[in-house]
């Protein structure tokens, strides 16, 4: 596979830019949520519902997803999925109920499962190893700046058009980037490459993986870091309208400081990753380190709920957002590290299936300990050591890393 540097950054930037509509579209119910549930009378258990089946039906949709991904490549997995999502968020706009809002999610839920694998095949197929560090850092940058918009722009068209009309941009902007990806890899050939497009028989069965250890170390990671990410994107809005009266507007400027601090990390930990690796420092002490390094900052969390100035609490909870940017960052470029180019999708997709479960099961404990009344400390405990907890499940199941998706069968002795 040739391709120009123009066209190359180019495709680079489209796969951020689908990135960030892919949040933008999950996380206005969650900007939006005062609004909404004043409209249609749901309860903090309803909203923990609606969230959970969002999560839930991306877990089970991951279990295909990377599958697809790796069997159509990436040339088509992306206009498939980014369009596909769209539909489904627009589809919000029209939902009078809240069973028509449980469909809205689950469709939604289903339909952005296709970014997360399609994104980190994508990175691995147009950028050589030493630079996809870099390649993920602001893959998950970028993601969060669709966080920092989110909260300063949807509220001001949602009090101007209504929150219906939300959800329709959302999804109009994302039919808009799905031509604009068609003319773009016009004349492009993936199949020369990292991709697999035109190795069908390499392409295995979606569950093949199960059976290797680095797929079970990348999903148990998953699991536990995805369940602090998800809890703070689902419920973020919701701790500070709870503790500080914030909503509407004013949730803007904290939550847009909290997600900049995640882009920061992402940013941080990708350049820094691609540096030690030019100097000499083996993958092993590489990836495990920043790992270790993110994990270490997040364990401040739970004092987020002791403070009662609401910038010192946006301060600790934009730490933990850094550091879950900067974790990972790092556990993307370990998957495109460990797993053979053919495989890539779906070791993704499993992992990110493990990160809906998480997901999914942290939003309706979230919703039920709120709903008894136990605020937010005991969901801020397990958040702020579930990183170092992910690190231990990944040193006990690869001690030693095999580095079949950089060339090298086996582990990469250090300083080489």
């Amino acid at each position: 596979m040739v391709i120009s540097p123009a066209r190359r950054n180019a495709l680079f930037v489209l796969a951020l830019s689908a990135t960030i509509l892919n949040l933008v579209d999950r996380q206005i119910i969650a900007v939006l949520k005062p609004m909404i549930e004043t409209d249609l009378n749901w309860s903090d258990n309803d909203y923990g519902t609606l969230a959970a089946w969002f999560q839930g039906s991306a877990a089970v949709a991951f279990l295909f997803t990377g599958w697809i991904v790796d069997r159509v490549g990436v040339k088509w997995a992306n206009p498939l999925g980014v369009t596909l999502w769209s539909v489904a968020a627009m589809a919000h706009a029209a939902a009078v109920s809240f069973f028509q809002f449980v469909f809205c999610r689950i469709a939604l839920g289903a339909t952005e499962a296709m970014g997360t694998p399609a994104a980190i095949k994508t990175i691995a197929a147009i950028f050589p190893p030493e630079r996809r560090s870099t390649g993920y850092g602001l893959l998950n940058m970028v993601g969060s700046l669709g966080a920092i918009v989110t909260p300063l722009i949807i509220p001001l068209l949602a009090a101007e058009w209504g929150w219906r009309a939300a959800f329709l941009l959302g999804g109009a902007l994302g039919l808009v980037w799905t031509l604009l990806w068609l003319v773009t890899v016009r004349g492009i050939d993936f199949s020369g490459g990292f991709d697999a497009d035109a190795k069908p028989a390499l392409i295995s069965a979606p569950g093949s993986v199960l059976t290797e250890r680095r797929t079970w170390a990348i999903a148990a990671a998953k699991f536990l870091s995805d369940a602090t990410w998800w809890l703070m994107l689902f419920w973020m809005p919701d701790f500070f309208h709870r503790s500080f009266g914030l909503e509407g507007i004013a949730l803007g400027p904290p939550l847009a400081f909290a997600y900049s601090c995640s882009a920061l990390g992402a940013l941080i930990a990708g350049t820094t990753a691609t540096r030690l690796l030019a100097r000499g420092v083996s993958i092993e002490r590489v990836r495990k380190g920043s790992l270790l390094v993110a994990a270490l900052c997040a364990v401040p969390l739970p004092f987020a709920d002791y403070v009662h100035d609401y910038w010192l609490a946006v301060a600790l909870i934009g730490l933990v957002m850094g550091a879950h940017q900067a974790f990972s960052s790092s556990l993307f470029a370990l998957i495109a590290d460990v797993s053979p180019p053919a495989k890539v999708g779906r070791v993704t997709s499993f992992g990110a299936f493990a990160g809906n479960v998480g997901g999914m099961v942290i939003a309706k404990v979230a919703g039920l300990v709120l709903a008894a009344g136990l605020g937010y400390l005991p969901l801020f405990v397990f958040a702020g050591f579930s990183y170092l907890m992910a690190v231990g499940a990944i040193q006990l199941l690869l001690p030693r890393l095999p580095l079949d998706g950089m060339g090298v069968r086996g582990t990469q002795p250090a300083g080489h």
